[in-house]
C-alpha cells in the first residue's frame, strides 16, 4: 500500500473522537503511515479525549497536532495539507472527528490499487449505493439540489459537494493554492470546485454517515447562501474565486500536544 497519512480535523466533539479513533484496529492501523489529528482549539475537552484515543491505538506512528489559534475547518486542512508535504506521504485521508463517516468505506478503494488513478477520491453521502441515517428531509432535498447546481456549471457529474471522508493524492496538492481559499467551512467546496476547474481526476465512492450526538457548526440557510455566492462567483468570477488570496497571509503555526514517536515538540516541526 502506498505512503498514506490519515488526517483527522477536530473540533468540539469530546463525546465523538474517542469513537473514530477506536476504528483504528491494529489491523487497520498498520496500513497507514501516520494517523495525525489537529485539534482546533475546542472549548471543551476534545484535547485531552484525542491523546487517550491515540495513544490506545496500535500498529502505527500517531501524532496530535494543537492549532496555536481556531483556524475553523479549512485552516485545520490547511495544517494537515502542509504537514503531509513536509513529511513526503503520497496521499492523506481525511476522516472527520465527529464519528459521522467511518473509515473503513475507504479501506476497499485502497486495496485494490485502483486508487493510485486519480487525485481524489471523494466520499459521497447522496449516490447509490450510501447510507444516511439521522439526515432531515429538507437537508437532503437542499444537497441534491446544489449538487445538481454543481453538477451543471462543472460539467462534471457531482454527488456531494464536501463530505468529511476524501483521499488527496499528495502531487495534487503541490504548489500550495489552497492557502489562497477560505478557512470557514466550505473549504472542501473550493477544493472540489478547483480540482474540476484544473481537469484533475477524481472519483466519488459512496459512504455510509450517521447524525446522532453530533453538534453541528455548520447554519443551513447561512451555508446556502455561501454556497449560491461561490456559485455566482465560480461562473462569472473564476479566476478571482480559485486563484486569487481571500485570506491573510499565515504560517499556520502548530504544536505538538502528543506523538508516540518520541518527536521534540515544538511549533510547525
Amino acid at each position: 500500500m502506498s505512503n498514506i497519512m490519515v488526517f483527522i480535523p477536530a473540533y468540539r466533539c469530546e463525546k465523538q473522537i474517542g469513537r473514530v479513533l477506536a476504528q483504528f484496529t491494529p489491523a487497520i492501523a498498520q496500513r497507514f503511515a501516520e494517523i495525525v489529528v489537529v485539534e482546533n482549539r475546542s472549548p471543551d475537552g476534545t484535547l485531552e479525549a484525542a491523546r487517550l484515543g491515540l495513544a490506545a491505538i496500535e500498529g502505527c506512528p500517531v501524532t496530535l497536532l494543537q492549532n496555536d489559534e481556531n483556524y475553523s475547518l479549512g485552516g485545520s486542512h490547511k495544517v494537515a495539507f502542509n504537514y503531509c508535504l513536509a513529511k513526503g506521504y503520497d496521499y492523506l485521508v481525511v476522516l472527520h472527528g465527529d464519528d459521522q463517516g467511518r473509515i473503513s468505506d475507504i479501506l476497499p478503494y485502497l486495496e485494490d490499487g485502483n486508487f493510485e488513478r486519480y487525485d481524489c477520491l471523494l466520499g459521497a453521502r447522496f449516490m447509490p449505493g450510501s447510507q444516511l441515517n439521522g439526515y432531515s428531509i429538507l437537508r437532503i432535498i437542499g444537497n441534491y439540489v446544489f449538487n445538481a447546481v454543481a453538477t451543471c456549471l462543472t460539467g462534471r457529474l457531482i454527488y456531494d459537494l464536501g463530505s468529511g471522508l476524501n483521499l488527496y493524492k499528495a502531487t495534487a496538492l503541490a504548489g500550495n493554492y489552497y492557502l489562497n481559499f477560505p478557512n470557514f467551512l466550505l473549504f472542501n467546496e473550493y477544493m472540489l470546485l478547483y480540482f474540476t476547474d484544473q481537469k484533475k481526476s477524481l472519483k466519488f465512492f459512496p459512504i455510509s454517515w450517521r447524525e446522532e450526538d453530533q453538534a453541528s457548526n455548520a447554519k443551513l440557510f447561512s451555508i446556502a447562501r455561501s454556497l449560491f455566492s461561490i456559485f455566482f462567483n465560480y461562473a462569472f468570477r473564476r479566476r478571482r474565486l480559485l486563484h486569487t488570496s481571500h485570506c491573510p497571509e499565515n504560517n499556520w503555526p502548530y504544536h505538538v500536544a502528543f506523538s508516540n514517536t518520541n518527536r521534540p515538540e515544538g511549533a510547525n516541526k
